[in-house]
C-alpha cells in the first residue's frame, strides 16, 4: 500500500495532494496486471478509464491500414497514459500493449471524474500534463513530417539524455526496432544511421548504451536533420 502511494504522490498530475487525498486515489485505483506482450487496450474500445503504470513499461501505437506499426510514445512507472477520454467520453484513439511484465493502476472514468470535480488542484494539474502531452504530440508531428531521420534519431538521443540525467551517456529504453518504429522508420535504416553517426564520431554505440561524444553536432543535427 505505502509503495503504491508514493507512486502515485510521484505523478505530475497528483503532486501536491494531501495523504488523505492520495489515499482516496488508492481507493478508486484498480490494480491489473500483464505479461510481456498483452494488450491494454485497442484503438476504438471505450475509453472508461485510465492507467498509471506502476511497474514495466507500456508502448502507445497505431497501425496503418498496411500493417505497419507507428509507436506514439512509450511509458515506464509513474506515466499515465490513456487520459484524454476521461474528459472527451470518446474512445481511446490508438493502442496500448505491454514491453515486459507490468502493474497498472486503472482509474474509472465515472469515479475520477466524480473526484476532481471536488478537488480544484487535481483538476488544474490534469490540464497542466494535458498540456504537456499536446506540446510532446505537436514536436512530433513535427519531427516525422518536417526532419529526415537522422534529425529524429539525434533529437531523442538529446532528449534522453535530458531525460536520465547521466552526462553524455543514454540507455536506450526499447529495443533498436522499436526505436526505428517510434522514429518512423526501419530497423535497416536506423542501422545505417547509427553506423553513419558513429562513424562522424558524433556517438559511441555499445549494445543499447549510447555515447554522446559530440553534443553540439548532435544539437546541428536534430536541427538540419541531414548528416
Amino acid at each position: 500500500m505505502e509503495k503504491i502511494l508514493e507512486i502515485i504522490a510521484q505523478i505530475p498530475i497528483f503532486e501536491g495532494l494531501s495523504e488523505a487525498e492520495l489515499k482516496e486515489l488508492r481507493r478508486i485505483a484498480r490494480d491489473r496486471f500483464y505479461n510481456k506482450g498483452q494488450t491494454v487496450f485497442s484503438e476504438g474500445d471505450e475509453g472508461n478509464g485510465f492507467y498509471v503504470v506502476a511497474a514495466g513499461k507500456v508502448k502507445i501505437y497505431k497501425m496503418s491500414q498496411e500493417g505497419k506499426e507507428q509507436i506514439l510514445h512509450i511509458y515506464g512507472p509513474g506515466n499515465p497514459f490513456g487520459e484524454v477520454p476521461v474528459f472527451s467520453g470518446k474512445r481511446f484513439p490508438a493502442n496500448a500493449q505491454t514491453l515486459s511484465k507490468s502493474h497498472l493502476l486503472f482509474f474509472p472514468r465515472t469515479s475520477f471524474i466524480t473526484l476532481i470535480s471536488n478537488n480544484p488542484s487535481l483538476c488544474l494539474n490534469m490540464l497542466a500534463v494535458l498540456s504537456m502531452r499536446l506540446r510532446q504530440f505537436t514536436v512530433q508531428v513535427e519531427n516525422l513530417s518536417l526532419k529526415e531521420v537522422p534529425g529524429r534519431l539525434a533529437s531523442y538521443l538529446l532528449y534522453l539524455a535530458r531525460e536520465q540525467e547521466n552526462g553524455h551517456v543514454v540507455s536506450l529504453p526499447i529495443s533498436k526496432g522499436q526505436l526505428a518504429s517510434l522514429l518512423g522508420t526501419i530497423p535497416e535504416t536506423l542501422s545505417r544511421i547509427l553506423a553513419k553517426m558513429s562513424g562522424r564520431r558524433l556517438i559511441g554505440v555499445e549494445g543499447g548504451r549510447i555515447d554522446l561524444l559530440d553534443p553540439a553536432g548532435l544539437e546541428e543535427l536534430a536541427e538540419t536533420g541531414k548528416l
